[in-house]
This record gives C-alpha cells, structure tokens and sequence, in this order.
C-alpha cells in the first residue's frame, strides 16, 4: 500500500509539472492561513516545505532569506512545516514527500515551476524569479 501511495504522488507531481512546462496555468491550493496570505499578496511566492530540524531544510532557509534581502523582499517565502498538523494538508495538495521542496507561484496565484526535491541555489532561485511574472 505504501508504494502504491508513492507511485501516486510521483505520478501527480509528474503530471502537475508537465502542466506547468506546457504553459498550462494550475492556480496554487491555498491550503494554509499562510498559503491563502503570500498567495492574495499580488507578488510573487515561494512556497518551501521543510521540516524545521532538518539539515537541508535549514541550509535551503538560509539561501532564501539571502536572497529575500539582496531582493529587498520583492517576493514572499510561505512555509509549510512537516511538524505543524496544521500544514498537513499543503504536503498533499502540492503533491510534496520530499524535503526541502519549493514551488514558485507567479503573482496570479498560478503554479509557476515545481522545482525538483534538494537544495536549490541562489542562482537557480534568482533565475527563476527573473523569469516568472
């Protein structure tokens, strides 16, 4: 049962990142408080789901917070944190099983690109942002 849940949530993310590539326009659950106020904000959001005691989880922080302040906070950072039950339903809605996970929302509210499970570069980041309106 357990890997046929994964399957599934594979086939998901997979599905939902070929919608994004294709230009197809997939509005982001606003699934938390958080979500539904980074997401009605009219700039651009970076959604990270972590787990506050992981390593990669803060190492990936540390590249966001860099980033919002070289931006002058130009964008919004809303967490979904694996310890909150309270985030629980962001990991399903967002297909997420793996952290750090980030999913860049355009200013719309729109899924703009899903990137990949890991730690994501300052550059990659900056890149992303240049190109989502």
């Amino acid at each position: 049962m357990k890997r046929i849940l994964q399957v599934l949530s594979a086939f998901i993310l997979v599905a939902s990142l070929q919608a994004v590539s294709a230009g197809a326009e997939t509005r982001a659950p606003q699934s938390t408080p958080e979500l539904k106020q980074a997401l009605t904000s009219s700039k651009k959001t970076i959604v990270f789901f972590m787990n506050p005691t992981g390593k990669p989880c803060g190492a990936q922080n540390e590249v966001l917070q860099k980033l919002s302040k070289d931006r002058k906070k130009n964008f919004n950072i809303a967490y979904a944190n694996a310890t909150k039950a309270e985030d629980q339903k962001a990991f399903y809605d967002y297909g997420v099983r793996s952290m750090p996970s980030l999913v860049l929302v355009d200013s719309k509210g729109n899924i703009s690109k899903v990137f990949p499970p890991g730690i994501q570069s300052y550059e990659t980041l900056s890149q992303a942002l240049d190109s989502t309106k």
